[in-house]
C-alpha cells in the first residue's frame, strides 16, 4: 500500500506558478489507476521522447485534478508529495513519478479552477453501471458534471481527450452537446473547444508504465482539427515509432473499438468455463491442453479457466453496446446475447471454487473457516474493484462460513471495509485455503512447509500452484482440488 497520508480535513491548494512557465498546461481529470499513471507519463514527456533520459526539458506542466472528497484529496496529496496513491507494482512507474516530482512539472489539486489554465485536458473519470436497474444502465451524471466543470472554465481552443471507456456515441451525443451548451452560455461558439477520444489500455502491474508509453493507441476527433491535435499530443507521450497510432473515422468508432476489445476478451474467458467443467469431470488437465494449443500461432492468446473476472473493465464494458443501442441510438431491438451472457458467466466463476469447497465439506459451509489468498482482481495489482474475491466472500458468509483474507499488496479492503492480512497466518487455524491469483508471492512460497501438520482443504482456483508445489502437498497427504483439472 502507498504510505502517503490522507489529508481528508484540508483542501489542496490550487497549482501555483504553472501559467507562466512557457509550457503547455495539461490537466488530467481524475487520479485513479489510469489518471495518476497518465499524469506521470505526460509529465515525463520530453523533446527526446518519453524515456526519462537526456537533458531535454519537460514538454508540459501537468496538473492532476480530483474531487474534493476523502479519496480525491488522498490522491491529490500523494501526487503532490511525489508518492503513488496506491501500489503501482512497477518500479519504472515509481521512477517516473520521482523524476516528475524532482523536475517540478507535476502537481495536483481538488480545485476545478485549475481547468482555466489548461491547454489540454484528459478525462479519466469512472463511468459506472447501475446494476440495480433492469436492464443495467450507465450512470452518466458524474461524467456530465465533469464535462460541465470543463465547459464553464476551459479557454477557447483547448483540447479535451476522453480516455474513459464510454458507450459508443457518448462523445457525439452526450459530451459534445454538454460542452456546446456551456460554451454558448459563455457567449462562445459551440465548437470553441476541440473534442477527441482516445481510449487507454492501462494495465496495472509490472508493465504499468509501459502500457501507456510503449503501447498502441486508437484515437479519433469530433472534427479533423481535433483529431490532428490529439495525434500531435499523443505522439509526444507515446513511442509512436515503435507503436504507431491508429486514427478512426469518428469518436463513435473509437469508443466502439474499446468496448468491442474488452467484450471480446470477456467472451473468450467465459467460453473456457464450460471446458473447465468438462476437464474436471473427465479427469484431464485443461491447462496442459491449452498450453499445447497455444503453440499454434493463431491460437497463442487462448484463454483458460480461473477464479473469476474482475477489475473495472471486463466486468461492465461488454454491456455498453446494449446501453448505447438502447439509450443513445434508440435501437432497443439490437441485442448483445454473447456479451451479456459473458458477463453473467464470468460473475458466476468464483462460485465454482465455492462449490468445490462445499463438496469437500459434505455439502455445507456453516462454521467453516476459510483463508482466501489474494483479493485484488489480478496478481501483482493492489486494485480490489469488482474483484471476484468479493463475490466468493459474500456467498461463503451467507452460508455461515468465516473468511479471512490475505493479499501481498492490499492491507484494507474498501468494498467490504475490513482489514487484510499481509503476513501468512498459522494454517492450523483454518479448514480450507483458497488460492485465487498466481502472484509471485504465492508461487514462490514454501506451501508444503506452511501447511505441514494442518488439516486443511486446498483449492487452487486459478492455476496458482506450480507442479512442484502440488507434488509436495500430495506427499504430505493433502489433497489439492484445482479449477480446470480433473
Amino acid at each position: 500500500m502507498s504510505d502517503c497520508a490522507t489529508r481528508a480535513d484540508t483542501r489542496a491548494d490550487a497549482p501555483e506558478g504553472r501559467a507562466d512557465t512557457g509550457q503547455p498546461v495539461v490537466c488530467v481529470q481524475g487520479l485513479g489507476f489510469v489518471g495518476s499513471a497518465m499524469a506521470i507519463a505526460i509529465a515525463n514527456a520530453r523533446g527526446g521522447g518519453n524515456t526519462g533520459s537526456g537533458d531535454d526539458a519537460p514538454l508540459y506542466s501537468v496538473v492532476g485534478v480530483d474531487l474534493p472528497n476523502d479519496a480525491g484529496r488522498h490522491r491529490v496529496d500523494c501526487i503532490r508529495r511525489g508518492r503513488m496513491p496506491f501500489s503501482s507494482g512497477d518500479p519504472r512507474m515509481d521512477e517516473a513519478l520521482a523524476r516528475a516530482h524532482a523536475a517540478g512539472n507535476l502537481t495536483a489539486t481538488d480545485d476545478p479552477e485549475a481547468f482555466r489554465l489548461a491547454d489540454i485536458v484528459l478525462v479519466d473519470i469512472n463511468l459506472d453501471i447501475d446494476w440495480s436497474a433492469s436492464p443495467p444502465e450507465v450512470r452518466f451524471g458524474p461524467l456530465e458534471r465533469a464535462i460541465d466543470d470543463l465547459g464553464t472554465r476551459l479557454r477557447p481552443g483547448a483540447l479535451v481527450i476522453v480516455e474513459t471507456t464510454v458507450p459508443p456515441g457518448t462523445c457525439e451525443r452526450v459530451i459534445a452537446p454538454r460542452l456546446a451548451s456551456a460554451l454558448e452560455a459563455r457567449g462562445l461558439p459551440a465548437d470553441a473547444i476541440r473534442l477527441a477520444h482516445s481510449y487507454e489500455r492501462v494495465m496495472p502491474g509490472a508493465q504499468y508504465y509501459s502500457s501507456i508509453v510503449d503501447y498502441w493507441r486508437v484515437y479519433a476527433g469530433l472534427t479533423t482539427e481535433a483529431a490532428d491535435a490529439c495525434e500531435r499530443f499523443l505522439a509526444t507521450v507515446i513511442d509512436v515509432d515503435a507503436y504507431p497510432l491508429t486514427r478512426l473515422g469518428s469518436t463513435t468508432a473509437s469508443e466502439t473499438a474499446k468496448v468491442l476489445e474488452n467484450s471480446y476478451r470477456a467472451t473468450t474467458i467465459a467460453f473456457m468455463e464450460e471446458w473447465g467443467r468438462f476437464a474436471e469431470a473427465v479427469g484431464i488437465d485443461l491447462f496442459e491442453i491449452v498450453g499445447a494449443i497455444r503453440k499454434r500461432p493463431t491460437h497463442a492468446n487462448m484463454r483458460q479457466p480461473g477464479f473469476g473476472v474482475g477489475g473495472y473493465c471486463l466486468t461492465k464494458d461488454p454491456l455498453f453496446g446494449a446501453v448505447a443501442a438502447r439509450t443513445l441510438f434508440g435501437r432497443p431491438d439490437l441485442s448483445f446475447p454473447f456479451s451479456s451472457e459473458a458477463v453473467r458467466i464470468n460473475n458466476a466463476m468464483p462460485l465454482v471454487a465455492l462449490d468445490k469447497l462445499r463438496e469437500r465439506f459434505g455439502g455445507a459451509l456453516s462454521g467453516r473457516r476459510i483463508l482466501l489468498l489474494g483479493i485484488s482482481y489480478r496478481e501483482d495489482v493492489g486494485d480490489t474493484r469488482y474483484s471476484p474475491s468479493q463475490i466468493f466472500v459474500e456467498a461463503a458468509e451467507r452460508e455461515g462460513a468465516t473468511v479471512t483474507a490475505h493479499d501481498p499488496l492490499v492491507s484494507h479492503w474498501p468494498e467490504l471495509d475490513r482489514p487484510v492480512l499481509d503476513a501468512l497466518p498459522d494454517a492450523g487455524r483454518f479448514d480450507a485455503v483458497v488460492f485465487t491469483q498466481p502472484s509471485d508471492a504465492y508461487r514462490r512460497m514454501d506451501v508444503a512447509g506452511w501447511l505441514a501438520g494442518a488439516a486443511v482443504e486446498v483449492i487452487d482456483a486459478n492455476n496458482v500452484l506450480t507442479e512442484g508445489q502440488r507434488r509436495r502437498l500430495q506427499r504430505l497427504g493433502l489433497g489439492v482440488v484445482s479449477v480446470g483439472r480433473g
